[in-house]
């Protein structure tokens, strides 16, 4: 057994992220990220400018999905804020994959 298994053991979080992220391909580019990375969950544009969702993964994957998020993005977007909440840990995930969800404002 290795100190940073993290098998049986499964992260949660919730997020949304601020700034100039909608019409510049950002759910795309984060659907493409969670792809590579493994993690399931989803994301979707809101009625307020933003762009909210859930990744579950390993913690190391939500981990580089969180840093994808708050500092990369897709290549026109502008992150001005991200924020991260209801983190926890899970013995199942609750997603089978990683979705785009409506909410084209």
């Amino acid at each position: 057994m290795t100190a940073m298994s993290d098998s049986g053991r499964f992260s949660s979080v919730d997020y949304e992220i601020h700034g100039s992220v909608q019409g510049v391909f950002f759910r795309q580019y984060t659907l493409d990220k969670a792809q590579e990375v493994g993690v399931v969950g989803w994301v979707m544009n809101t009625e307020a400018g933003t762009v909210k969702g859930t990744f579950q993964g390993t913690q190391s994957q939500v981990d580089e999905m969180k840093h994808f998020v708050s500092k990369v993005g897709s290549p026109m977007s502008q992150i001005t804020r991200a924020v991260f909440t209801n983190e926890r840990e899970l013995v199942q995930k609750d997603y089978n994959r990683f979705s785009v969800s409506g909410g084209d404002w």
